[in-house]
C-alpha cells in the first residue's frame, strides 16, 4: 500500500507539502497541487478524507448545476470547470437540472447539508432566493447565463455588443433583410442578443421587421423550424442570424432540403463556436466564446468565495470573437 512519502518522492517536494497540498490547497501554489495530485493517482495514495474534511470543515465538493448537459457549449464548461478544480484539490458534482427550479434548489441544498461547499450555476435562476439577508449567502458564482441582482458573483460575455457585432458584420456584407432565430424568451441571453441585433439595425438605418425574428430555444430542431418559416416566403431574407450553433446547423439542414445554398441564396450565422461549427458544409461563421474559461474562472471565483479570500472582481466579462467562415458572403447582385 502506497503511503504519504512515496506521493512527496514521486511529486518532488516534501511530505509536508502534500499534506498541505491535500489538507489546506488554497495554502500551495497551483502547480504545486496539481504535481501532487498527479502524484496521488500515480501512487494510488488514499488519505483520509474524512479526517482532512474535519480539521478543514470542508468537503471539497463543488455543485455544478447544467441546464442541458448534452449541449455542446456547456460540455466545454464543465470541462474548463473541472480542470480547475481538480487543480485546486476539488471534486465536481454535476447535476443536469433541465432547468428544473426545484433540482437546483434540491442539489444547492448539498451546502446547507456540508455534503459540498459551494455552488456553481451556469442558469439564470438563484436556488438560494429565499435567504432575504446577502450576508448569509451560501458561495455560489453564476457563469454563462447570469442573474441582474449582483447577489452573486458572475462571470459573462457582453452577449449584446456580440451580437451587435455579428449583425454588423452581415449588414457589411450588403444584407438588410437579416432573419434572426432568437433562444428561449426567458433567458437573458435572448433579450441581450436580440437587442444587440436591433441595435445594429437601428444604427445602419435599417428598420426592425417583427416578421423576421423567429421564437426558439438554442436546440437542433428550432433552428430547423425557424428556417422554414423564415425562408418561406416570396420575400424572404437573405441572412439568418441564429442566437447558437445548434440551432444554426438545425436551420443548415433545413436550407438545403429547400433547395437554396449558403451562402449563395442565404448567409447563415450562429453563436458561440461548438466545435461542429467549423466542420459544417459550409463552416459556420460565429461568434466565439472562451467556453472553457468561463468554467476555469467561474470554479476559481468560487474556490475563493468558500476559502474567504477576497476576490480581484465580482463579476468578471470575457472577450468575444467574431470567427468568419464560409457560411456568410456579399449578397448576389
Amino acid at each position: 500500500m502506497s503511503n504519504i512519502r512515496e506521493v512527496a518522492r514521486l511529486a518532488g517536494v516534501s511530505v509536508a507539502t502534500v499534506s498541505r497540498a491535500l489538507k489546506s490547497p488554497e495554502r500551495v501554489l497551483p502547480e504545486t497541487r496539481e504535481r501532487v495530485q498527479v502524484a496521488v493517482e500515480q501512487a494510488g495514495y488514499r488519505p483520509n478524507l474524512l479526517a482532512v474534511q474535519f480539521r478543514s470543515r470542508r468537503t471539497f465538493n463543488l455543485v455544478v448545476l447544467v441546464p442541458h448537459i448534452a449541449n455542446s457549449f456547456f460540455a466545454r464548461v464543465i470541462s474548463g470547470a473541472q480542470r480547475a478544480a481538480h487543480a485546486a484539490g476539488y471534486r465536481v458534482l454535476l447535476c443536469d437540472t433541465l432547468g428544473c427550479e426545484a433540482t437546483e434548489r434540491e442539489y444547492a441544498d448539498l451546502v446547507h447539508a456540508h455534503q459540498a461547499d459551494g455552488v456553481l450555476q451556469l442558469r439564470a435562476y438563484d436556488p438560494f432566493e429565499s435567504i432575504k439577508d446577502t450576508g448569509h449567502l451560501p458561495p455560489m458564482v453564476n457563469a454563462c447565463e447570469v442573474l441582474e441582482s449582483g447577489r452573486h458573483p458572475t462571470v459573462s460575455l457582453d452577449n449584446h455588443r456580440a451580437a451587435k457585432a455579428l449583425t454588423e458584420h452581415l449588414l457589411a456584407l450588403g444584407h438588410r433583410r437579416i432573419g434572426l432565430i432568437n433562444g428561449p424568451g426567458d433567458s437573458p441571453l435572448t433579450r441581450y442578443r436580440r437587442a444587440g441585433y436591433e441595435a445594429a439595425l437601428q444604427q445602419a438605418g435599417v428598420a426592425v421587421d417583427a416578421a423576421l425574428i423567429c421564437p426558439g430555444d438554442f436546440s437542433l430542431k428550432a433552428g430547423y423550424d425557424g428556417a422554414l418559416q423564415l425562408l418561406d416566403s416570396a420575400d424572404r431574407p437573405t441572412a439568418l442570424f441564429c442566437e447558437s450553433d445548434e440551432m444554426a446547423i438545425g436551420a443548415l439542414k433545413r436550407i438545403k432540403e429547400m433547395g437554396l445554398r449558403v451562402p449563395e441564396d442565404v448567409s447563415l450565422a450562429g453563436f458561440d463556436d461548438i466545435e461542429l461549427a467549423a466542420y459544417c458544409d459550409p463552416p459556420l461563421t460565429t461568434i466565439a466564446q472562451p467556453a472553457e474559461s468561463f468554467g476555469e474562472q467561474a470554479v476559481s471565483m468560487l474556490i475563493e468565495l468558500i476559502e474567504k479570500r477576497p476576490l480581484a472582481a465580482r463579476h468578471v466579462t470575457l472577450p468575444y470573437q467574431l470567427t468568419v467562415r464560409q457560411s456568410t458572403a456579399r449578397i448576389a447582385g
